[in-house]
């Protein structure tokens, strides 16, 4: 039976309910742990720079084989213990400081760890969605994951600067870790089989080829290649912007971190606004324009971004990056569902691993860059560099098919060894 609605499928609703809490530690963490490093052990813009790149470079690192390893795990089993490693890692910020000797190393190690799980958590994630909804609920079924995202965003990196000025930067860290155990907890409760259940006995090719499958299909796909690099290209802006936030705020500008989680509240608002206008704005101008045409339209708010300063200057760039903020809400919901659509399910692990190795590569790529521009040419260059990456990067989706593309495809099939999608034969070829 066609599941359109994924809020009748109970674990759909297991999984959105787990991903909130997920989520919303993640977001306090967010906040919490560079504020940890700046104002509790004195971090620069490089040490800064340093951490958020620990943070997403196991992405680098395991992400390409980590997608091969998810299709043939147990994907609520990878959740779990995703959500349970991240719980002891965090858990160990706020006991070293009780005791005293709490340092950068241990941050620079629990980021790093943290970032593996993490790669675990969301390839697992975005492989397990499609199985649980079919992929006739996909949109909807994204749209309600962006908005949960962006919801925690809002609510996240708010009350995680609130909770920073009230109780100190390490005790704020104790939610975060009490907040991935509660997901944890609540992920017991899924009974969907996924395909590396329901088939046991199936065969398994090398690790190095099934890398290369899902390499050759993302790359050799010219909507999903340019997908890719849009958003890669959008990631590393954001990220160099991102990075030098909190020492622009607390240092240059004499801002208190409950200013700095509202401000990044308001990209959260505007993700939220964006996942919401996702279905109808495809519905009226049709899923390729929406996500190219839109691009070109909101790039110039991009650019006030890095006018950032205090009084109307700090609304005029609130607004901006509210606005880059909600053109990135809109492409992740129709531009995770075309990929999904366009993808079989024997490639879901290893298509979602080349994207997540490419767009949070960027993210690691924009941290370092921005602990080099911080630390050698000032902040202001770096946040002009990282508003410049965020106003081009609808560029590369633009200039590709997807422009065209009226709506989703049908449902991509294996056939023969050779990757197919009904009636969409020609973009397997390249």
């Amino acid at each position: 039976m066609p599941k359109t609605s994924p809020w009748g499928i109970p674990d759909f609703r297991t999984l959105f309910t787990a991903s909130a809490l997920s989520q919303l530690g993640t977001n306090v963490g967010y906040v919490a742990v560079p504020l940890v490093a700046v104002s509790a052990l004195g971090a620069g813009a490089g040490q800064a720079g340093l951490l958020a790149t620990l943070s997403t470079v196991a992405f680098l690192l395991i992400g390409l084989p980590a997608g091969a390893w998810v299709d043939r795990m147990r994907h609520r089993r990878v959740l779990i213990a995703a959500d349970l490693t991240r719980t002891l890692l965090f858990a160990s910020v706020p006991v070293a400081w009780a005791l005293d000797v709490l340092t950068l190393e241990q941050l620079y190690v629990v980021v790093l760890l943290n970032g593996c799980a993490t790669v675990f958590f969301d390839v697992a994630s975005q492989s397990f969605l499609p199985m649980l909804t079919g992929r006739e609920g996909l949109v909807r079924a994204n749209a309600a994951i962006v908005s949960l995202q962006a919801a925690g965003n809002v609510a996240g990196r708010g009350a995680g600067g609130g909770f920073v000025q009230l109780l100190t930067a390490p005790v704020a860290v104790v939610g975060v870790g009490v907040l991935y155990l509660a997901s944890a907890l609540r992920l017991v409760g899924i009974r969907t089989r996924n395909g590396a259940e329901a088939e046991p006995g199936r065969p398994r090719t090398g690790l190095r080829t099934q890398i290369a499958e899902g390499l050759r299909h993302v790359l050799g796909n010219a909507e999903l290649r340019a997908l890719a690099l849009t958003a890669s290209v959008a990631n590393l802006g954001g990220q160099i912007v991102n990075t030098l936030l909190p020492v622009l705020f607390t240092r240059e500008l004499g801002l208190s971190a409950g200013v700095l989680g509202l401000y990044w509240a308001a990209g959260g608002v505007g993700i939220f606004l964006g996942a919401r206008l996702a279905r109808p704005l495809a519905a009226r101008l049709g899923h390729g324009r929406a996500l190219g045409v839109l691009g070109a339209c909101a790039a110039p708010a991009a650019l006030v971004v890095p006018l950032i300063g205090r009084g109307g200057w700090l609304w005029l760039a609130g607004a901006g990056w509210l606005v880059t903020a909600a053109k990135m809400g809109v492409d992740n919901v129709l531009g995770v569902s075309l990929r999904q659509r366009l993808t079989p399910e024997p490639l879901l692990g290893r298509m979602n691993a080349t994207f997540r190795f490419m767009l949070t590569g960027a993210v690691a790529v924009g941290s370092a860059v921005a602990g080099v521009l911080g630390e050698f040419t000032g902040l202001r260059v770096a946040l002009w560099v990282g508003g410049c990456c965020m106003a081009l990067a609808f560029l590369p989706v633009f200039l590709s098919p997807v422009r065209k593309r009226r709506s989703l495809p049908p449902q991509a099939v294996a056939a023969r060894g050779v990757l197919l999608s009904h009636g969409e034969r020609g973009h397997s070829a390249r």
